[in-house]
């Protein structure tokens, strides 16, 4: 199938079944996926969390809008951003580029002089909202690797991130949740969504040409 005959077939279940799980080989081109995907100065500035144990859903699913879903699926995908741009971690990324491509540390220090003028100084609020953004791309890429995989999935930002924060203890790892994914096996008979007509807007509505 093509790019875009998956992502037609692909929704956002609404019910999942908890005794079918997926494979790990599909969990890890998923987080692949994420993980190739392109961000602000190649900064990669989150983490993907992967969680599993039922005993930690049950805890997150106080947090969520819908609980249903954070309980029976298989596996919770949780994007948490850095919490803020910092020289170090800055100098982290770039002198691990540096050593991979077998260049001398300090090869892109003009670039990364001009990044830290201009992150480091931000608002918090400021600074957090564009790097929580680029953990949009790796979701979206997540979701198009599933689909091709035909492992149903629900994105999700009706949850608490208070919730999610504490009890996966993310401020000790300096990150914030931002969005979440719910993957798993749907439930047929209780997904209601899933016999409906998928619904976009047009293209002559959605698409705007400046020719």
């Amino acid at each position: 199938m093509s790019l875009l005959e998956d992502l037609n077939w692909r929704h956002a279940v609404k019910a999942y079944n908890p005794e079918k799980k997926v494979s790990q080989e599909n969990i890890d081109k998923i987080v692949e996926a994420a993980r190739l995907a392109p961000t602000s100065s190649g900064l990669q500035p989150f983490k993907v969390l992967v969680v599993t144990n039922q005993d930690l859903k049950e805890k997150l699913v106080k947090g969520a809008l819908n609980p249903e879903c954070m309980r029976d699926c298989s596996h919770v995908i949780v994007f948490a951003a850095w919490d803020r741009y910092t020289e170090e971690r800055i100098d982290k990324v770039y002198n691990f580029t540096t050593d991979e491509r077998g260049l001398p540390r300090g090869r892109f220090s003009s670039y990364t002089d001009k990044l830290k003028a201009l992150y480091l100084n931000q608002p918090a609020e400021e600074n957090f909202a564009h790097i929580a953004r680029q953990t949009y791309i790796a979701l979206g890429l997540a979701l198009a690797q599933a689909a091709e995989l035909k492992v149903d999935t629900t994105p999700a930002e009706g949850f608490s991130n208070a919730v999610v924060d504490e009890v996966l203890e993310l401020e000790k790892l300096g990150l914030k949740s931002v969005s979440l994914m719910y993957v798993g096996v749907a439930d047929n008979e209780n997904d209601w969504i899933a016999h409906m007509k998928k619904v976009r807007i047009p293209t002559n509505e959605f698409l705007v040409e400046y020719k």
